[in-house]
């Protein structure tokens, strides 16, 4: 038994997907990351919570099956436990799924090993009565000695008790789950089972709605068509949902743009700020309505529980790459970011599929590629429909994400042969059940991943798009060696253009010119830096005409033969160098963080490099 205190450690754990996270939210007031697919929290995350007088650390630590680590993220969830460990909690909430307590249990009796006082919390009451099960709570509190209680991670029903139980005195637990040296685990089963005959209770039950559903929807041939149908309805509602909300933001940098212009002066003031800040910002915060409508369809994909089926289905696909289908959680987080997606091969216990995973990751679409994807397929593909009702515009996008994700495939297949095993490889994943959307987490996620679009972004743009103002805004002088404002129709000469020209030839085969060719090197900094650049650039080149850059990029036209810049051949084939090309120097750094070794960015760097590059030569040469 433990004394009150005025100042204690909680830790939450259990096995994956058994709704830590959300108890961990309403417990601290914190909005955490929240996803229905196992092996989201791959790290320690530390709140903190008033109650009453006592001061609470809250700790949730990753979701785990058993205390034999077999991957980083288990290693984190199990040193904390440690006696020498100075953040070793003083009280254990284990969170288990009451629909599946036998397997759940498995963790607790493990945990009960450290004799750290525990609090058994059951999730998922609603799934164990459908399924017929009827728990005895007190005869099983009373069996293990700890205070058994229900929580409701979705709805936050229970919380207020849980976390009036949690300052008070707690016990270890007393159960003997029986230990045998050479077959724990089968012993351990024992006591569970044993445990459960004289706790719990199973009558006849209902069929759940994701037992009848999931025949269809993992079936192995219509899952994939399925899956391809919601992709598309998705990007189709990127298009059709932002069109207006997109159009009001550029009306209103315009009319800012216009009014700064008017009441300021003529001079570099006036300049910087509508064709360096304003005009680098406009490019990129006008497609928030498209971010933000694709992660709140993703959410609603995670949330329900249907990504989970994703990664199912895509194991057939991935185990003959050299994958497992545990690889699929971070291919498909990178379709948001690759950072957290690279960090979220933690779970992947095969060095040889983590260190293949890490590789083809960043292939995959992430969101900052859409403000580009979306910004050349309007200059290019016309607002026409295909059988009345599938938009081109939504086709084309989904072609650019399946052309990233093949990419990876291909990539994974390639670096199988190369790569040295390590181990065997399997995957083991519970399907969760289906849930209706938790509307104010997917609001929340939303929100928070379009603020860190912005300021992250943001903050490289308006960093970017000063300096680009400058380098596009003056020039050499070669008499005097010094700088001249350059006339606006003499943006070739300024030192933006002069860098241009220079590596025009190299790009030139691929369909780019000297413009596209800065947007390039600084998009190197971040992905959707292009769409500020360009939009910089087109500011300075006519700074009289304040449009948006879509307007401005569609009506550009070449000199020689007034045929437009952005033809159907260039769109692709630039979008098909963004697709692959290592454009992310936040990404190479994580990649070294991970593997603790510089030759796996730096071969990163180079194939996704090279392969952007021969990929739209191919594309420019045969679609010009």
């Amino acid at each position: 038994m433990k004394e009150a205190k005025s100042r204690i450690t909680a830790a939450l754990c259990g096995n994956p997907n058994c709704g830590k996270s959300s108890l961990f939210n309403h417990i601290t007031g914190l909005h955490q990351k929240i996803s229905n697919i196992p092996g989201t929290t791959i790290d320690l995350k530390i709140g903190h919570a008033r109650i009453d007088d006592v001061d609470v650390k809250v700790i949730d630590t990753p979701g785990t099956y058993s205390n034999q680590a077999k991957s980083k993220d288990e290693e984190v969830a199990l040193e904390i436990f440690e006696a020498q460990n100075p953040e070793r909690p003083d009280v254990l909430i284990y969170v288990a799924d009451a629909s599946n307590l036998r397997r759940n249990l498995l963790y607790f009796s493990q945990l009960a090993s450290y004799n750290i006082p525990m609090i058994l919390v059951l999730t998922m009451m609603d799934t164990a009565r459908k399924r017929g099960l009827e728990l005895d709570l007190d005869r099983l509190q009373n069996e293990l000695g700890v205070p058994v209680l229900i929580c409701n991670g979705r709805t936050g029903q229970g919380v207020d008790k849980l976390k009036s139980r949690l300052i008070k005195p707690a016990f270890t637990c007393h159960y003997n789950f029986v230990q045998d040296a050479e077959n724990p685990i089968a012993s351990a089963y024992k006591s569970i089972d044993n445990l459960l005959t004289r706790t719990t209770h199973q009558k006849s039950r209902e069929k759940l709605f994701t037992e009848r559903i999931d025949p269809i929807l993992t079936h192995p041939v219509w899952g994939y068509f399925i899956f391809l149908g919601v992709l598309l309805l998705v990007f189709q509602a990127v298009f059709k949902l932002a069109e207006y909300p997109m159009e009001l933001i550029e009306l209103g940098f315009d009319a800012l743009g216009i009014w700064l212009y008017d009441i300021l002066p003529a001079n570099w003031i006036r300049s910087i700020l509508v064709n360096g800040v304003i005009a680098g910002l406009a490019g990129v915060v006008v497609f928030i309505p498209q971010i933000a409508i694709l992660f709140f369809f993703m959410s609603i994909l995670e949330d329900t529980g249907y990504m989970a089926r994703i990664s199912f289905i895509m194991d057939r696909i991935l185990r003959g790459l050299g994958l497992s289908g545990k690889s699929v959680v971070p291919l498909l987080s990178g379709a948001a970011c690759a950072i957290p997606a690279i960090m979220a091969t933690r779970n992947i216990e095969n060095w040889k599929d983590r260190i293949i995973t890490i590789l083809v990751t960043p292939l995959m679409s992430c969101s900052a590629r859409l403000p580009v994807y979306t910004l050349l397929i309007s200059l290019a593909v016309p607002d026409t429909y295909v059988l009345g009702i599938i938009s081109l515009k939504a086709l084309m996008l989904l072609a650019m994400y399946f052309v990233g994700t093949a990419a990876s495939l291909i990539a994974a297949l390639v670096f199988k042969f190369f790569i040295k095993q390590r181990g065997l490889s399997y995957f083991i994943m519970e399907l969760p059940v289906y849930h209706s959307p938790r509307w104010k987490n997917i609001g929340l996620t939303v929100f928070h991943k379009s603020k860190s679009f912005v300021l992250e972004a943001g903050k490289v743009i308006l960093i970017v798009s000063v300096f680009l103002w400058f380098l596009a805004s003056y020039g050499p002088n070669t008499e005097e060696g010094s700088i001249k404002p350059t006339e606006i129709e003499q943006l070739e000469s300024s030192y933006a253009g002069y860098f241009g020209k220079t590596i025009e030839p190299a790009i030139e085969p691929l369909g780019f010119n000297w413009k596209i060719g800065i947007a390039l090197i600084t998009s190197f900094a971040a992905r959707e830096v292009f769409v500020g650049t360009m939009s910089t650039i087109y500011s300075v080149e006519d700074e009289e005409n304040i449009a948006s850059i879509r307007s401005k990029m569609q009506s550009d036209t070449h000199s020689d033969s007034g045929l437009p810049v952005y033809s159907l051949a260039v769109v692709i084939s630039l979008m098909i160098f963004y697709a692959f090309a290592m454009q992310c120097v936040s990404t190479l750094a994580v990649v070294y963080k991970e593997t603790k070794q510089l030759k796996w960015p730096v071969l990163q760097f180079v194939y996704m490099t090279g392969l952007a590059y021969v990929a739209s030569f191919v594309a420019y040469q045969l679609l010009r």
